[in-house]
């Protein structure tokens, strides 16, 4: 399935939305660059698995029917933030101006976000204007749906009931009606006071925290050495990058946010947790761009002392962007057709993923495939959809067996 496809088929397609939570940083800022250049045919679309042959008749939103909102705390217009990133080498030269139109049109969507310091609203009033401004979106822009999608830096995980700005934006998400995917190992729709309303809304989410680069590696080589029998003594690493990302990962709360999807990986593909730790550290100089190191010791025939390194280069957004469209697409997908809960078959694209399904990335594909293959076959969900809430919710639920919406439990 080509760009050109995307594009010819949107020409009768209704507008969907895409709210990203953290939508003038370096990822949200990708999207959106990279959606108006592939959707003009000035980019191929290179990385985004959606468009790969797999999903041509999935009934997938065309590229060029998105149209892209969100919150943020910061005030640089995506303009402006898309040529820094033209100078840093993370989108190419001139990419910008040929898509300046789309990048302000879309930074007229962007909200204030929060809590600001020295914000006295309560957890219910920021919940409520968060809402609001998705819910307003959605009206003035006519959108037939509309997923949010966290892109936002890592915060620390959730310490007693209070929710953290993630929980407070995937609140709102499930008060507007809209699907939700958290890309970040922000604890999102996981803080246990969510988890009734999450329940309750009928609504199809996805998560956690993307799987663009080191982790992507140990879920093919975890399986590797278990299918080959052999024994892992030692798996460590190292992360060396920069940018906001890496402003916000040295904070050892937050970096501990990080390592724990990374280290369930290895546990799940190997079957054990073997020695060796993560070590993450900002440097400013490498801006978007990472390093990432992995040292592996193993014990081969008659306990023979083996080592494999590896070293994954890349730039963060540029890895993200792709997969960000990819989910927003599925997501938005799964709405219409009528599922909810946890979208386990989605966990392909997390390394902390929701829901039931293998950590493998071999076998992840195989069930996002599978997935795929069972979206061609679905026009509509059994009950209809109206502002992203099902009229017959009880006979919305997901086909691996999660609960759609119930008529207890208060609704954030």
């Amino acid at each position: 399935m080509s760009a050109s496809v995307s594009v010819s088929d949107s020409v009768s397609s209704p507008l969907v939305g895409v709210w990203l939570i953290g939508a003038r940083g370096s990822v949200a800022t990708t999207v959106v660059a990279g959606c108006a250049a592939m959707t003009a045919g000035l980019h191929p679309p290179t990385g985004l698995v959606t468009e790969t042959p797999a999903f041509a008749d999935s009934g997938l939103p065309p590229l060029a029917s998105l149209v892209f909102g969100g919150h943020d705390t910061v005030d640089c217009p995506l303009p402006k933030r898309a040529e820094a990133l033209a100078a840093g080498g993370v989108l190419p030269p001139g990419l910008p101006t040929a898509v300046a139109a789309e990048l302000a049109a879309a930074d007229r969507e962007i909200r204030p976000g929060g809590p600001a310091t020295g914000d006295t609203r309560t957890e219910q009033e920021l919940i409520e204007a968060f809402a609001a401004d998705i819910e307003d979106f959605v009206q003035r822009r006519g959108l037939a749906r509309t997923v949010v999608v966290n892109v936002a830096s890592t915060e620390p995980s959730a310490v007693g009931r209070a929710l953290p700005p993630s929980s407070l934006y995937a609140a709102a998400a499930l008060r507007a009606g809209c699907p939700y995917a958290n890309f970040t190992p922000s604890t999102g729709l996981h803080h246990p006071a969510l988890a009734e309303s999450a329940e309750a809304s009928g609504l199809p989410y996805a998560g956690r925290d993307g799987k663009t680069g080191q982790t992507l590696l140990r879920s093919v080589l975890g399986p590797m050495f278990t299918q080959r029998a052999l024994t892992v003594r030692a798996w460590s690493g190292a992360n060396l990058l920069g940018g906001g990302d890496g402003a916000a990962l040295a904070d050892p709360a937050a970096a501990a946010a990080k390592n724990a999807g990374k280290e369930r990986v290895l546990a799940d593909t190997l079957g054990t947790t073997p020695e060796g730790e993560v070590h993450i550290d900002d440097v400013p100089a490498l801006g978007d761009w990472k390093t990432a190191w992995d040292h592996i010791a193993f014990d081969g025939f008659l306990g023979t002392r083996m080592i494999l390194q590896t070293i994954w280069q890349g730039c963060d957004s540029a890895l993200a962007a792709p997969l960000v469209l990819d989910l927003a697409r599925l997501t938005v997908r799964a709405q219409e057709a009528g599922l909810s809960g946890p979208l386990g078959e989605l966990g392909f694209f997390f390394k902390d993923p929701v829901g039931e399904g293998p950590a493998g990335l071999g076998e992840q594909y195989e069930a996002l495939v599978g997935f795929a293959g069972r979206l061609k076959g679905t026009e509509r969900g059994a009950g209809d959809v109206v502002g992203g809430r099902a009229e017959d919710e009880g006979q919305l639920r997901h086909e691996k067996g999660s609960s759609g919406a119930g008529s207890s439990g208060e609704l954030w």
